[in-house]
C-alpha cells in the first residue's frame, strides 16, 4: 500500500516555560532546552510544517506578578518579555542542531526578532524554517495559550499541539489523585463545560468556534512530539473526529 504520508500538513506546538528550566524548576536549562530542540528537529523529519508558541513561566508569570502587587497589564507584559528570552534560547539551541528559524515577535524588538507578519510566517514555513512565535498576543490580559490558538488560525495550521507534564487530560489532577481518569477524547463543549484546567476557557472556545483539534500530550516520553505529529494516540484529543 502507498504510504499516505504525514497526516498534518502544518501545526502549532505549545510548550511551557517549565519545560525549558528542566529539574531546577526555574530559569533556563541548556540540557532541558537542547533535549527539547533534538526532539523538534526529529519531528520536522516528518515533513510538517511546526511552528512553535512558548510561554514565560519559569522567568516570570504575569498572573503571580499581578497577585504580588504589580498591575494586571504591567505583569502581563513582563511574562510576555519573558517568552522572548526563552524563543531566543530555543532559537538557539534548534539552530546549532543545524535547524532553520524565524523568531518573530508580537512585541517589537527589532535587534532579536522580526514582527509577527502572518504572510512572512506562512512563507516561512512553507520554506521548511521552525517559526518561533514569541511575546504572545503582544496584548496583556490574554494567556499564552489564547495567543498560541490565535496563531494557529492566523497561520492555518490543521492542529494545535500541547505538550504538557502528563500524558493527556484527566478528569483529576493524575499528580496527586491515583485514581484520576485519562479522557482519550473530549469534545469542546465537554472541555469547556468541565472546566478543564489544561488551557484556559478562551482558547476553548476559539478552538470550537474555529473547528481547531487541540492534541495534549506528555513532552518527556521518548520521541513524543514526532509521535503526536504523527497522529500516534498518546494523549487526548479535543475536538476533531474522534478515533
Amino acid at each position: 500500500m502507498e504510504d499516505a504520508g504525514p497526516k498534518y500538513k502544518r501545526v502549532l506546538l505549545k510548550l511551557s516555560g517549565e519545560a525549558l528550566a528542566g529539574e531546577r524548576g526555574f530559569g533556563i536549562d541548556t540540557s532541558a532546552v537542547f533535549g527539547i530542540a533534538g526532539k523538534i528537529q526529529e519531528a520536522q523529519s516528518l515533513g510538517i510544517e511546526i511552528a512553535l508558541v512558548v510561554g514565560g513561566g519559569n522567568i516570570i508569570r504575569g498572573a503571580t506578578a499581578s497577585m504580588e502587587g504589580a498591575d494586571q497589564a504591567t505583569a502581563d507584559y513582563m511574562g510576555m518579555l519573558g517568552t522572548i528570552i526563552n524563543a531566543l534560547a530555543l532559537q538557539q539551541a534548534l539552530e546549532k542542531l543545524g535547524v532553520v528559524t524565524r523568531l518573530q515577535s508580537a512585541i517589537a524588538v527589532r535587534e532579536v526578532s522580526e514582527p509577527f507578519i502572518r504572510r512572512r510566517a506562512i512563507r516561512h514555513l512553507e520554506k521548511g524554517r521552525i517559526v518561533i512565535l514569541a511575546a504572545g498576543t503582544g496584548n496583556p490580559f490574554f494567556s499564552t495559550d489564547t495567543a498560541a490558538v490565535l496563531r494557529a488560525l492566523e497561520i492555518g495550521a490543521d492542529a494545535l499541539f500541547k505538550a504538557t507534564k502528563v500524558d493527556g487530560v484527566y478528569d483529576k489532577d493524575p499528580l496527586k489523585s491515583s485514581d484520576a481518569r485519562k479522557y482519550q477524547y473530549l469534545s469542546y463543549d465537554d472541555a469547556i463545560e468541565r472546566r478543564l484546567a489544561v488551557m484556559d476557557q478562551t482558547a476553548f472556545t476559539m478552538c470550537r468556534e474555529h473547528q481547531l483539534p487541540i492534541v495534549v500530550f506528555a513532552l518527556n516520553e521518548e520521541h513524543s512530539i514526532q509521535r503526536a505529529l504523527s497522529g500516534e494516540s498518546i494523549g487526548t484529543t479535543v475536538g476533531g473526529q474522534e478515533t
